[in-house]
């Protein structure tokens, strides 16, 4: 911990099988992280490249069992973020042959077996969104259609919905369809984001420029990586210290109501979680 206090990070991924893993999670600990959203690999990067939505139930179960270690070094906990990476769709299409109409069948499928994992509480919250890259018309139509499916099960679930997207400043439209489902708007987090963002709550990528921008505007935040471990790009992203350096940083700054939005109220409104109960503290 840093000053007693919960330290989140909301977006990386762990491998459980090629790369760090478990040591990651020490490395996050040890300079003083307590919490952690681990979202799933895509599944091609487990091995997985799925025919039925039923397929990607090894790729969840891999993530739910890694998050389960995870906990066990932290001194708050880990929880999964469960879903179909929106890259998948770009597989589908140029190397499997899959008809863009055919690709989001498939996506949308591997969504809802996701949200049976949040409906029996072994998982958080739903991974979903849109290539951030050029694509097609018809594949950006589906893409959108498996990301409202994804919003579909956050509303009768009463969960959040993370998003992969394309870097932009204002998504008001995208929180609009989440509301149309019937979703809290602020339930939608566009992972990977800058330090301002309209519409759904960003999870801002942990460097100082972002940080900062955040911190100054006072709304509701959060703080991630997007670490990878990937042992064929050991240096993409940012390490799983950095969350924990970076909130040294802003405390020593002087901004230590933007920590407590981003690590205490914004984890409380969004996904529900009490990161502050979820310490174990001496005495």
């Amino acid at each position: 911990m840093i000053d007693d206090r919960p330290v989140l990070d909301d977006h990386l991924h762990l491998d459980p099988d090629n790369h760090r893993g478990i040591d990651a999670v020490r490395d996050f600990a040890r300079v003083g992280g307590t919490h952690l959203l681990v979202v799933n690999k895509p599944s091609w990067h487990l091995g997985v490249e799925a025919e039925t939505g039923d397929d990607f139930r090894l790729v969840f179960e891999r993530t739910i069992d890694i998050v389960d270690e995870a906990s066990s070094e932290l001194e708050g906990r880990a929880w999964p973020v469960l879903g179909v990476h929106p890259g998948l769709i770009t597989r589908l299409v140029d190397d499997r042959d899959f008809s863009p109409d055919e690709a989001r069948d498939l996506m949308q499928a591997g969504i809802d077996v996701a949200a049976e994992y949040v409906e029996s509480g072994d998982a958080l919250a739903l991974k979903s969104g849109r290539p951030h890259y050029e694509v097609d018309d018809d594949v950006w139509a589906a893409s959108n259609a498996v990301m409202r499916r994804a919003f579909d099960h956050g509303a009768d679930l009463e969960c959040a919905v993370q998003l992969h997207a394309e870097a932009s400043e204002d998504m008001t439209e995208v929180a609009d369809w989440a509301t149309e489902a019937g979703m809290e708007p602020h339930r939608v987090v566009k992972h990977y984001a800058s330090g301002r963002l309209e519409g759904p709550t960003p999870s801002v990528m942990s460097d100082k420029d972002r940080l900062e921008t955040a911190a100054e505007r006072g709304e509701p935040f959060l703080m991630e990586t997007d670490y990878i471990d990937d042992p064929d790009r050991p240096g993409a992203v940012l390490g799983p210290k950095t969350v924990p350096r970076r909130v040294r940083w802003l405390l020593e700054n002087g901004y230590d109501e933007a920590v407590e939005i981003a690590h205490v109220e914004t984890p409380k409104a969004v996904y529900g979680i009490d990161t502050e109960a979820t310490l174990e503290r001496d005495g």
